[in-house]
């Protein structure tokens, strides 16, 4: 399911192996080649989508809704919200979705568009992460030849070629993407992981200091480190200090307690800011979940719904009141001791896999809560 299978492998090795092995077994030792050049109308085809509109429910995943636990099969209505969600009329937004990586295998750098298994791991990552922002009007998640799971390992210049590649087809599907909605549309940018680091490019090289800034209601680059200062004043969008503001950004990094996020941290520091500079111990960006505020703690009360996996991991269900949040001072989340979400926990107490499903209920709400709340530049 949407628990990401894919990770499953990755955290097996990590955990049995260590960093070497996995490096090895991940990490193409072949020579990078450039994927062939999309056409130029490629994005009109509905099957580059794993959402967009025109899609009935039943074949969409983003708009899949799960329910609380204990539900009836008729539904349950959710637990009661601290702020107010804004009724149906100011829902009116586009998210632009961003999947997170699903291609494990270490033969090539970039994923075929037709890899079967990687494709069905991403849609079921859509169902469990993009389903958070399944109020908005227009849901767009667009298929794309992501960097292979090695490219995050490894220091190889040619990971840097792998992501290029990614992000030209992101670039061309964001395009395509902004052609299609109403103008007047409100944007909110969103992805996990691998997704997130596209939608930092997105907002580096599409949005900032450009008319469409204006436009750009939200931006959730969800489980990519953020340096606050050698990132974030490239972003165009400035961090959300307080749970009522639009036009800002969300994102946070979740561990459990003890976190040991040595590993986490190397990767960090070890690749240079979008200024350049390199990051060194720069606090990462870290905007509360359950309160929506840049940093500060929260009781697991607040945790409006985390979703928790099935044991086949087909499906889940929302589990209200289970998970508290606390930025540290590095910009970690730490969610206190660890939940029993399933076997995907990365190591040092790392629950990347699970950043979205924690807080499911929370940014379902904040998403609708922002988008009303901001107002485009005069």
């Amino acid at each position: 399911m949407f628990l990401i299978i894919l990770v499953g492998g990755a955290a097996f090795v990590l955990r049995l192996y260590g960093e070497e092995l996995t490096e090895i077994t991940f990490v193409p030792d072949s020579e990078f080649v450039a994927p062939d050049a999309l056409a130029d109308n490629a994005y009109q085809d509905p099957a580059m989508w794993f959402s967009r509109p025109g899609m009935s429910a039943q074949n969409d995943p983003a708009r899949w809704q799960p329910q609380f636990e204990g539900a009836s099969e008729e539904g349950e209505a959710s637990p009661p919200s601290p702020t107010p969600t804004p009724d149906i009329e100011r829902r009116r937004f586009a998210v632009f979705f961003v999947h997170p990586t699903s291609y494990f295998d270490g033969r090539q750098w970039n994923a075929p568009i037709d890899d079967e298994e990687s494709q069905a791991r991403a849609r079921l990552m859509v169902r469990g992460m993009a389903s958070a922002f399944n109020q908005a009007s227009e849901i767009w998640v667009p298929r794309y030849r992501q960097a292979t799971f090695g490219a995050f390992i490894t220091i190889d210049p040619q990971a840097q070629n792998a992501l290029d590649a990614a992000y030209s087809d992101i670039e061309a599907a964001f395009t395509f993407f902004l052609d299609s909605i109403p103008e007047d549309m409100p944007i909110v940018i969103a992805g996990h992981s691998q997704g997130g680091y596209h939608v930092t490019r997105l907002l580096e090289e599409q949005v900032a200091s450009t008319p469409l800034q204006q436009r750009v209601a939200m931006a959730y680059p969800i489980g990519w480190p953020i340096s606050i200062e050698h990132d974030l004043p490239s972003l165009g969008l400035p961090a959300c200090a307080t749970a009522e503001q639009g036009g800002c950004i969300v994102s946070w990094a979740s561990f459990a307690d003890p976190p040991e996020p040595g590993q986490f941290l190397r990767r960090y520091t070890e690749l240079p800011g979008m200024d350049g500079e390199p990051r060194g111990e720069s606090p990462i960006l870290c905007v509360n979940p359950l309160t929506g505020e840049l940093g500060g703690s929260a009781d697991a009360e607040l945790n409006l719904g985390t979703l928790v996996p099935e044991d086949d991991l087909s499906t889940g269900t929302l589990l209200a009141g289970s998970v508290p949040a606390s930025c540290a001072d590095n910009g970690l989340l730490i969610i206190g001791n660890p939940p029993d979400l399933g076997q995907y926990v990365l190591p040092g107490n790392n629950y990347h896999v699970y950043d979205i499903p924690l807080f499911w209920q929370n940014l379902n709400r904040d998403v609708v809560r922002r988008v009303a709340a901001w107002q485009p530049a005069s």
